[in-house]
């Protein structure tokens, strides 16, 4: 486990999560479950399963200093900046060399900062059975969730039912679908070989940079110019100047649904990406009229909503599946419906160039 490095990717800004996630406090740095920042409640699980050492952060060089104040435990070292954000497979390539640096034999485990996982138990014999499958074959494992409903703001991951790993908790990887409609989500859910695609990857570093060579040759170039100026002082000037060239892409993209050697990792812990405000209200404690209140709040025939106003006094009358987010310089009203255009509002303040806003 010692060769085991344990990667966080924090470069996100939540714009799902507005007007609470802001470009300077961004979601991951939120108490939105809990008593404890999204990426400590991250930091917390791994610690379980690594020592601080090998537990990495990706983010800004602004995020990375006030990660740190979250996370003093992991050394500065650890804390790889990326100097913008280009999607994910730059930033888990950027890892990936630094990690490789270290150990050219280390498994690699990626995680976003900010989802919500529940049973610890599980979720740590999930992990410990993607670095035996990483370690026993040349694979890119991706973590699955088995879905509970038919979602349709997640991704899912078709397994092939016919090719499995290690007593049916490993299947080789048939297709990645993007969000579906309601009625293909209904579908996927009936023929029990979809899972949720959750973003968890785990490889053997070697593994992932040989993939990114031979479907992402361009970034390759890039990373493999970055990895030679690691541990001289003429890393930050190398990595500026190879980021301006590198494309944004994700690492599905990019790498996993092109690769012949991708396995999915069957999971059953219980699992959020808390990607909008009904995801969160979905997983909250609901009082008993079904609403989930935070503040001073006055609710009168409402049920079924998420009100958060934690400095005035907020009514709601009548409201039904509403979200109300009332805070000092801004005010969100949204149909629990629509929680996942709560997007489209940040990007009209950036067209609009209303960054006191953002």
């Amino acid at each position: 486990m010692n060769e085991t490095y344990h990667v966080i990717i924090a470069g996100g800004t939540g714009t799902r999560f507005w007007p609470r996630s802001r470009q300077k406090n961004p979601k991951q740095l939120l108490k939105i479950f809990g008593e404890e920042s999204m990426i400590r409640l991250t930091f917390n699980r791994l610690r379980e399963i690594s020592p601080s050492e090998n537990i990495l952060v990706v983010a800004s060089e602004f995020l990375c200093k006030n990660i740190r104040k979250h996370i003093p435990e992991i050394p500065q070292e650890n804390y790889i900046v990326e100097p913008s954000a280009k999607n994910t497979a730059p930033a888990i390539g950027l890892a990936a060399i630094n990690v490789y640096h270290r150990n050219s034999e280390s498994v690699m485990c990626v995680y976003p900062s900010d989802h919500i996982i529940l049973d610890a138990e599980k979720f740590k014999k999930s992990i410990e059975d993607g670095i035996a499958m990483a370690l026993k074959k040349p694979s890119l494992v991706t973590m699955g969730i088995h879905p509970t409903y038919p979602a349709t703001g997640y991704g899912y991951i078709q397994c092939d039912c016919e090719k499995q790993e290690s007593e049916g908790k490993i299947f080789k990887v048939k297709t990645f679908a993007e969000k579906p409609p309601l009625e293909t989500a209904k579908k996927f859910l009936e023929s029990g070989n979809f899972l949720w695609n959750s973003g968890m990857f785990i490889w053997k570093t070697e593994i992932l940079l040989l993939a990114m060579k031979t479907f992402m040759p361009e970034l390759h170039e890039s990373l493999d110019a970055i990895y030679d100026a690691v541990g001289t002082d003429k890393y930050n000037i190398v990595l500026d100047r190879e980021w301006e060239i590198v494309r944004p892409d994700s690492i599905d993209y990019g790498v996993l649904e092109k690769a012949k050697n991708v396995y999915v990792l069957k999971s059953d812990f219980r699992w959020s990406d808390l990607g909008s405000w009904k995801a969160l209200f979905d997983i909250s404690e609901k009082n008993p009229q079904g609403n989930v209140e935070n503040g001073e709040i006055i609710s009168v025939n409402s049920k079924g909503s998420y009100v958060y106003s934690p400095n005035r006094l907020t009514a709601v009358v009548g409201l039904k599946d509403i979200v109300v987010i009332n805070l000092e310089d801004t005010l969100l009203v949204a149909s629990m419906e629509y929680a996942e255009e709560v997007k489209e509002v940040v990007r009209i303040l950036q067209k609009q160039d209303m960054t006191e806003y953002l």
